[in-house]
């Protein structure tokens, strides 16, 4: 669907990444981004969970 990102590519998303929310900020996004993962995975391990635990009976 995506076609595989390039080190040029990566670079300019950074650069506007950077210009958007400044560099004060960038560290608080990566955070919020950083718990939304966690909370993802772990809530898609509980599922996982659930449904092997159906699986059992």
């Amino acid at each position: 669907m995506f076609p595989a990102l390039g080190m040029q590519e990566m670079l300019v998303i950074m650069v506007v990444v950077l210009l958007l929310f400044g560099s004060k900020r960038l560290p608080d996004l990566a955070r919020g981004i950083g718990k939304s993962i966690r909370e993802f995975r772990k809530a898609a391990e509980d599922v996982r969970k659930e449904i092997d635990i159906r699986d059992d009976k």
